[in-house]
């Protein structure tokens, strides 16, 4: 068969594989990406290309092993971090309180290397104004910063795909 159909068919069936496979593993890895994601992220996208562009069936094959390896490993070490908490931790830090009761905690800002412009940049994204308003800003551990402030009119919630939706406090439920 030609090396030119074979990268044809090779691409489609490893884009078919791929898309099963996250399917298989569940779709909250699509929205929160750790260490251990963004490695396997790395890897995969290096097993599959000479799977798909080398145009032999043998490589093919060993990329989609490759691939099918990686799931596994990827499966098991988030089955790991969910059941310990002790490798949850050590993979993924524990978050850190930046702001308590208005005021700033410097020695983990610095701790962190979070600038004072970061800082108030992910005050602003949350509605307030000044630190002495924040009743508790925390640095999560995937990396954005919760905040909470006195003013409970202006609390926002932050879903998955980090689009900020008010909350309607007064309504009834």
């Amino acid at each position: 068969m030609n090396e030119y159909v074979i990268t044809v068919i090779a691409t489609g069936l490893v884009y078919f594989f791929l898309i099963l496979a996250i399917v298989i593993v569940g779709k909250k890895e699509l929205t929160q990406l750790s260490v251990v994601d963004l490695v396997f992220i790395l890897l995969i996208s290096n097993a599959v290309q000479n799977a798909m562009v080398d145009g032999d069936w043998k490589d093919f094959i060993m990329g989609l092993l490759a691939a099918v390896t990686l799931f596994i490993l990827n499966f098991v070490m988030k089955t790991l971090q969910y059941q310990s908490p002790a490798f949850r931790k050590f993979l993924g830090g524990v978050p850190t309180t930046l702001i308590e009761n208005g005021v700033e905690l410097p020695k983990n800002l610095r701790k962190e290397e979070i600038t004072e412009e970061e800082l108030m940049s992910a005050i602003r994204e949350h509605g307030v104004e000044k630190v002495d308003d924040v009743k508790l800003a925390v640095l999560e551990t995937d990396g954005n910063i919760s905040v909470i402030s006195f003013d409970h009119s202006k609390k926002t919630i932050v879903s998955r795909r980090k689009v900020k939706v008010p909350v309607r406090l007064d309504r009834k439920q």
